[in-house]
């Protein structure tokens, strides 16, 4: 159904690949990545996918099923007292293994996509992820303290999403305002299908 809509209304660039796996992770030398296939993952393209084989990148699977209410805007009065809606994820051994393995190795969990970043900080337990399959309702705010994800890849999202209060938790209030009024001041496009911006 939704791909006959498409079809009916325009069409998503073949590079960008939207029948892609919902995520994936790769593994670059030290560091490893995790790629929700649909905003943050659009990016990826096959130059993109190239570059990382040529880089000797491994690839495994995480899978997030995002309901509306990860998009759901923010009206609580106080920003702590938002909730998600829970969404179901599967984590394998193979992903667990391979993110456990990277930061003993002096390496970093790099994770494409705020859905990726809450599976990982769901499933962080005495020190490692937890591979599972599951429900998490994790809501991300500030202050928060990362013990999963090292560096993010996101989009620029909306005001008053669960989204951009992720990305503040991680990158700092300051920082990432400053970064939003960049973006707005050079015209950066915002939400799925914008601009992206990697933060450590």
């Amino acid at each position: 159904l939704i791909a006959a809509q498409v079809a009916c209304v325009g069409r998503i660039a073949p590079d960008i690949g939207w029948q892609r796996n919902p995520a994936m992770l790769f593994e670059h030398g030290q560091d490893v990545l995790l790629v929700k296939a649909h905003a943050a993952g659009l990016h990826l393209t096959d130059e993109v996918f190239t570059s990382l084989d040529a880089a000797g990148v491994r690839r495994c699977f995480l899978t997030l099923h995002v309901g509306y209410g990860t998009f759901r805007p923010i009206v609580a009065e106080r920003l702590e007292e938002h909730r998600v809606e829970a969404e179901e994820f599967v984590l394998s051994v193979e992903t667990a293994n391979a993110v456990n393995a990277a930061r003993p190795r002096g390496g970093r969990i790099v994770a494409v996509g705020t859905t990726v970043t809450r599976v990982l900080e769901s499933q962080w337990r005495d020190g490692c992820i937890r591979p599972g399959t599951g429900w998490t309702d994790c809501y991300i705010s500030p202050p928060y303290e990362f013990k999963a994800v090292d560096i993010l890849q996101t989009n620029f999202h909306l005001p008053r999403s669960s989204l951009l209060a992720l990305v503040c938790a991680f990158g700092g209030l300051e920082l990432i305002l400053e970064a939003y009024r960049y973006a707005v001041r050079e015209r950066f496009r915002f939400y799925s299908y914008g601009d992206v911006m990697l933060v450590r």
